[in-house]
């Protein structure tokens, strides 16, 4: 085996590795922490979002139905909000079903930054990273980036 072979594998062990250790956590408003290695078997979908941002509520209510799946889980962080009354009122008020996270920019920056309002990531059931989307989207979407239909709708 050359040098050349041990560098290769190397690198792609090492880049498989990256792709499942972005290990977070978040502790949602109910004090119950949750982390990328703890939410293992289930697809993810990380949703930052804030109680004033339109196209964040409209995509509330196709989160609560891929919550009620058995395969799925939804967690919401709020982010640019003015206190953690407006964020529970509004998950009140909207019955969002999914775990509610108050998150500032260095949660964002646990996920390489949001750069825009709502912003999803997407995990396999593994862990791995399916990628980032920004903009709304809805429960038909996901539904396909889950069967491997619609994977151009999260880039890395």
């Amino acid at each position: 085996m050359t040098l050349k072979h041990i560098f290769a594998g190397w690198l792609l062990a090492l880049l498989s590795f990256s792709a499942v250790a972005g290990d977070w956590s978040l502790k949602d408003v109910a004090g119950n922490t949750h982390t990328l290695s703890g939410e293992h078997g289930k697809w993810l979908l990380v949703n930052f979002w804030a109680p004033w941002c339109p196209p964040c509520i409209q995509e509330i209510p196709d989160f609560i139905a891929l919550q009620n799946r058995h395969d799925v889980e939804v967690i919401g962080v709020a982010i640019m909000y003015k206190s953690r009354r407006e964020v529970t009122d509004m998950a009140g008020r909207l019955a969002i079903n999914y775990p509610v996270v108050l998150g500032d920019e260095d949660t964002a920056g646990d996920f390489g930054g949001v750069s825009a309002l709502p912003t999803s990531f997407l995990y396999t059931p593994a862990g791995q990273l399916v990628g980032k989307h920004e903009g709304p989207l809805t429960r038909e979407e996901i539904e396909k980036a889950l069967e491997g239909k619609a994977s151009s709708l999260f880039t890395h």
